[in-house]
């Protein structure tokens, strides 16, 4: 049976699926595939790294590669701030004329995690003398509020290329909420260790459903941008496996509602297949 918790939040992700869902806009099917990486060096230090393949529609080539590595501060158990820089190759047009320049980005983050209640419940299994007891995992809630300094290529054609010129700068905030709601019970494993039972368990192992969302706002000059605070939202449900506490892996659907400049937009409809890896 589904908790309160993960209908809430599979309700949520519906939701921003029919919002961000226009009545006229062009409508694209994509292919994304990522990795998200995390390394802690210290208590208070450690890496941030994640690269994305971004396809066009139809899943004909690439439309954009992303590479985005950071620092991680962790200010405390449960906040992390980053900074970091990103170089983005992505496909291009001027006048007839497609080609591949970069946008760079200086980003800086804030990340709240926090476990989430889903319910009491535990079993217990029996193998010969000993009884282990599992418990439903605890279920985790990820805010996040990122804000972007992007530098835009300037460009212009000059035969079959497209050569740049400059930069436009734009500044963006992003703010984005994922969920992670385990599907498997883990076993006790302190009371295994001779202690007291423990009331919930940690998600270590098993498959579980994501569903998060993520909305962008244009801040200052909007010029080089669609000229509106609204940029684009993202949402997105999967299903994923966790082989570790150190590693996942996921394959989800994302809807991509993207708002262009006048009446514009488009709708992508994308398949994400993406691994997250935590040392």
């Amino acid at each position: 049976m589904l908790t309160n918790y993960t209908k809430s939040l599979l309700i949520s992700g519906l939701i921003f699926c029919g919002l961000t869902r226009p009545t006229f806009a062009q409508t694209q099917f994509a292919g994304w595939v990522g990795t998200f990486q995390n390394y802690k060096v210290s208590k208070t230090f450690g890496f941030y790294f994640d690269a994305q393949f971004r396809s066009t529609d139809q899943v004909r080539q690439m439309q954009a590669l992303l590479i985005r590595p950071g620092i991680n501060l962790y200010l405390t158990p449960r906040l992390t701030g980053t900074v970091g820089y990103a170089f983005i190759p992505q496909q291009r047009f001027n006048t007839g004329v497609e080609g591949y320049l970069p946008e760079h980005r200086v980003w800086e983050q804030l990340m709240y995690t926090h476990p989430v209640k889903i319910g009491a419940g535990h079993s217990a299994t029996h193998s010969g003398d000993h009884s282990v007891t599992h418990h439903r995992a605890m279920a985790t809630l990820a805010h996040r509020l990122r804000l972007e300094q992007r530098y835009l290529p300037k460009h212009h054609p000059e035969g079959d290329q497209l050569v740049r010129d400059g930069h436009r700068e734009a500044h963006r905030l992003r703010y984005f909420f994922r969920g992670i709601i385990p599907l498997s019970s883990q076993p006790d494993q302190a009371a295994m260790a001779g202690a007291a039972p423990a009331k919930s368990a940690a998600f270590n192992k098993g498959f579980f459903a994501a569903v998060q969302n993520e909305i962008f706002f244009n801040l200052g000059d909007r010029s080089a941008v669609n000229g509106k605070l609204f940029d684009q939202n993202r949402a997105y449900l999967a299903a994923g496996y966790r082989l570790n506490k150190q590693f996942d892996m996921e394959l989800g659907y994302m809807n991509q509602y993207i708002s262009g400049a006048g009446a514009s937009s488009t709708n992508n409809h994308i398949v994400q297949l993406a691994t997250y890896l935590r040392l």
